[in-house]
């Protein structure tokens, strides 16, 4: 089956972008929900951060105490990367057990903020990068979540920049106003469907 990867930088609407393909549907894996999902599930990923993090890592009902993680990795960039170490690969399980059971679909899609980061577009056939101008993705992140400039400006950071988003995936498809989403995407979603029946 088809395995397309989507990715944005914050505040790119890459979620949006992905909510119109399942209206198409087209089935969407959300790794960012994948991943809380995994570390209150898979055992090989809790018994890593236990050990990485602590015992204070997981309330005695088994909750991930995030802001004990939180205060952990936040600060030091070394932990960050630890913590990324150990999620990935429980994410890409949690991906490939998600993706055997789907049958009907034409192709499927996997969204996720560090597709190129952590290595996961090279589980997938085709990747889809969406863009918008930095001072525009803010605009949105502050409205939708009410973080201030410079968290936003610092979670952005964290990931790679946009150019090198771009370089690195198949497609674009730009949400800056200046063009309609839709027909962008449909006009993806005819090629990967015509790439399936050749």
């Amino acid at each position: 089956m088809l395995k397309v990867g989507i990715t944005g930088n914050i505040g790119s609407g890459k979620t949006t972008v992905s909510k119109v393909f399942e209206i198409l549907g087209v089935p969407v894996f959300y790794a960012d929900d994948a991943a809380k999902n995994v570390m209150v599930t898979d055992k090989i990923l809790i018994d890593g951060i236990i050990a990485a993090f602590g015992d204070m890592s997981y309330y005695e009902d088994g909750t991930l105490n995030r802001k004990h993680v939180a205060s952990i990795v936040f600060k030091d960039e070394s932990k960050l990367a630890k913590l990324n170490q150990l999620v990935h690969p429980a994410v890409f399980r949690a991906f490939d057990e998600w993706a055997a059971n789907i049958k009907d679909a034409p192709y499927i899609m996997k969204e996720a903020a560090l597709l190129f980061e952590s290595n996961s577009y090279k589980m997938c056939d085709n990747t889809i990068m969406v863009t918008a101008p930095l001072e525009l993705r803010i605009k949105r992140v502050m409205n939708r979540d009410g973080f201030n400039r410079e968290d936003i400006l610092s979670r952005d950071a964290r990931q790679f920049a946009e150019e090198k988003k771009m370089a690195l995936a198949d497609f674009v498809i730009r949400n800056d106003d200046t063009e309609l989403v839709i027909p962008q995407v449909l006009a993806l979603h005819s090629k990967f469907i015509g790439s399936i029946a050749h």
